[in-house]
This record gives C-alpha cells, structure tokens and sequence, in this order.
C-alpha cells in the first residue's frame, strides 16, 4: 500500500498483531476545511414580527390595511374641528360624531355578518362606497350652511363603513389557527397598527383642516379609505373562507362575551372623551392645530407598547392579564388631568398622554384575545365586529360626555371623564371574574 511521505522521523510501535507508526514531524496548521453555510431562509429569526410576515401574502394584505384603517383616526378630528369651526359649538359637534358613532354600533354587525357569509371582497367594497357618500354629504352640508339635524342625518350614513381592523384580525386568526404565539405577536401587531393610524390620522386631518380648508381632511380620508379596501380586499389568496352555513349561535350569546363587550364600552368612553377634552383644551390655549399632535402623543405611547408586549410570550392566561392591564390602564388615566388642571400647559398635557397611553395597547390586546377565544367558529368576523361596535360605542358616550363637561364646565375639568370610564372598565371586568370564581366554587363538589 503506497504511504505518504514523511519529512520527519517515524516511531514504530506493536500493539498485540498491529503494526501503528507514529510520524512525529511538526505540520503546519491548517485551518479546516469550509463549512457549507447555512442558507439565510432557513436561519431562525428571533424577531417574531420577521417571522410573523414571511407567511406569503400576509405584507400585501396588511399594506392595503393599513391604507384604509387611517382614516379612522382622521374622520372624527376633521368632522369636530369642520363643525366646531362652522357652528362654533362643541356639543353640537360631539353629538353629530356620537349620532354617527351609535348608528356604527347598530348597523356594523350586520355589515359583519354579511362579510362572514358571502366574503370580505364582495361585501367590503360596495358597504364603502355607501359609507363615502356620506361623507360627501356632511362635507356639503357643512360647506352650504345647511341645516344642524342634515349632519346627523349625512354622518349616520357613514355607519356602513366595514370594519377594516376586524377583517385583518380575521385573516391573521384563519392562517394562524393553531399557533397561539404568532396570534398573540399579530394580535399585537394589529393593536399598534390601530396606534399607529389614530396617531398619524389626527395629525394630517388637523394638518389638512387647517392648513388647506376645513373639509380638507375628510375628503383625504375618504380616497384613502376607498384606495386601502380595494387593495385589501384584492388579496384573495389570504381571505377566510365565506362561511354560508354556519348555525351557530351569535357571538353575543357566547359565554363571557356580553361582560366582555361592556368593558370594551366603557374602554371606549376613555378614548372618545379623551379625543374631544383634548381638542377643546388645545383650542382653549390657542392652538386648535397642535391637538393632532398632542393625541399622537397618547397613540405613540400605545404603539410602542404594543409593539413591545407582542415580542414577549405572555405570562399567564388573558383571563387573568386583562384585570390587571385595566388597573394599569386606570392608575395612568388621571395624569393628564393632573397636568391640565396643575399646568394649564399643552406640552405638559402632551407628555402626561404620552404615559397614560402605554397602558392602552396591552389593555386591547388582551381583550382581543379574548374575544377571539369566546367566539364560536365561523363567526370572527362578526365577534370581531361586534367587540369594535362596543368601543365605538363608548367612544360616542365618552365624546358626548366629553364635550358635555368641556362646556357646562372647564377643558380642564373635562379630563376627569377619561379615569372615570377606566375605573368603570376595570370594575366590570373584577366583578366578572369574582362572579365567575363564586359560581366555580358553587358547583366544586365538597
């Protein structure tokens, strides 16, 4: 057998019937052989947001999303600063947004169901377009001088609008069943992606309005309002099977649900009268345009708040979490009325919102969840729906008693309204699982 060569001095030695020789000479290192590197798709990523959107279709669906879901932070500011402005009253103008609000509440289910049973493409689009006309029609009611009772009328027309944050968390349910943890990160996702709209739409509808003309920031919203659905709604491949022949019961009926639904009204009330109380205090320091940016402050905290809480594995079942995302939410509430009635300063009121606002993302997410675990199946988009009515709902209490208190009393006074709907959300929710606990052990054998 041919042997390499040796440079060096060999050793040779016996082991029983073998023959080893050892060569001694000193080699060279040398380094070892290339490792076949490990292709890049397939090395984890331990941003689960990174994960969360390499799924196909799931970038396309959500950019069309997030298209349409701006405008809902921008048609409440331009409609209270287009009306306020041109009737000068504040209740007129939170009443005309509640009117449009409750009618939101009632009609929006409905418009759900439909979506559950025929799909969100074929129902989406068209409930838009009735939605715009409406719009439309409280732009040139207000622009004409016409009558108070034509803007509810014109703004309770807008109730049609599809629930566009519904519709994305029902996608993200369909293709993630199964798989809690990216449900939590995309429930996270979709709750910053609300921040995230509600702090960038009053922005660029107190901008429009007051930059261009007052009925500037409505008629944005309205084309991108149109422009976002028809992308979403163009992504077919990601959309959740119609479901025609569902029988089960609705989603209200649900055990847990209907406790549930009412602390999410009172969490609306938190944000409706925090929205108006703001606007009028700003107006009151003279400086109406700079209310956008203070309540993209509070939308800021939120945001990054959620973006946080949907990197991290919660802790603990919702149940148990949301109580004390609400106490959270409730401790931070009072500061901007501790900043208004102590300060009288808007940037100290915009800081105090930038805080109470980290409390919001993981109050919502938490009760997403839940809603999502407590709806039966074939139903999500109206559970959904049903759980956005309910905030939409407070948000009209909350802007009605916002505004109510902003002129019967002080701007300043009006912050009082904010922590007095937290408190009430976190009541509900305490006396819920206590009840729940004394029902338990009622029926616990001894």
């Amino acid at each position: 057998m041919p042997q390499p060569p040796s440079r060096g001095p060999l050793l040779p030695t016996v082991t029983q019937d073998t023959l080893v020789v050892a060569d001694l000479t000193p080699r060279h290192r040398e380094s070892p052989p290339p490792r076949n590197p490990r292709p890049r798709d397939t090395v984890p990523s331990r941003n689960p947001y990174r994960h969360l959107f390499a799924r196909p279709g799931t970038l396309a669906f959500t950019i069309g999303n997030l298209i349409a879901r701006l405008p809902a932070g921008m048609f409440s500011v331009s409609a209270v600063i287009m009306i306020a402005g041109s009737r000068g009253s504040y209740t007129l103008a939170g009443a005309v947004t509640a009117t449009g609000l409750a009618a939101t509440a009632v009609v929006a289910p409905w418009i759900a169901r439909l979506v559950d049973r025929h799909g969100q493409a074929r129902i989406a689009v068209p409930a838009t377009a009735f939605a715009l006309l409406g719009g439309l029609a409280l732009l040139l009611c207000v622009h004409y001088d016409a009558p108070d009772w034509t803007l509810f009328a014109a703004y309770a027309a807008t109730a049609t609008t599809p629930n566009t944050g519904g519709m994305s968390r029902a996608r993200w349910a369909h293709l993630l069943r199964g798989d809690p943890e990216a449900l939590h990160t995309a429930n996270s996702f979709e709750q910053a992606a609300d921040e995230l709209c509600f702090m960038l739409g009053p922005v660029l509808a107190a901008f429009l309005c007051g930059t261009l003309f007052p009925e500037a920031g409505t008629l944005t919203g309205g084309i991108l309002l149109m422009t976002g659905m028809l992308l979403f709604t163009a992504q077919r491949a990601t959309e959740p099977p119609p479901g025609r022949h569902t029988r089960t019961a609705p989603p209200f009926r649900a055990p847990g649900m209907p406790p549930l639904l009412l602390g999410l009204l009172a969490t609306g009330a938190v944000f409706g009268s925090m929205e108006v109380v703001t606007i009028a205090f700003a107006d009151a320091q003279g400086h109406r345009a700079a209310a956008g940016v203070v309540l993209a402050l509070q939308a800021a905290g939120s945001c990054v708040a959620g973006l946080l809480y949907g990197a991290l594995k919660p802790a603990g079942p919702a149940e148990r979490r949301h109580p004390w995302c609400l106490a959270a939410m409730t401790a931070l509430m009072p500061l901007p009325l501790l900043a208004a009635a102590t300060t009288g300063s808007l940037t100290a009121l915009a800081l105090a919102l930038l805080l109470a606002g980290m409390a919001t993302a993981p109050t919502m997410v938490t009760a997403m969840t839940l809603v999502q675990r407590r709806t039966p199946e074939g139903r999500l988009n109206e559970g959904m729906t049903l759980a956005v009515t309910a905030l939409l709902g407070g948000i009209a209490c909350g802007s009605a008693t916002g505004g109510w208190t902003v002129e019967h009393l002080s701007p300043a006074a009006g912050f009082i309204v904010p922590p007095t709907a937290a408190a009430l959300a976190l009541l509900i929710a305490t006396g819920h699982r206590f009840a729940g606990r004394i029902s338990t052990d009622s029926y616990a054998p001894h």
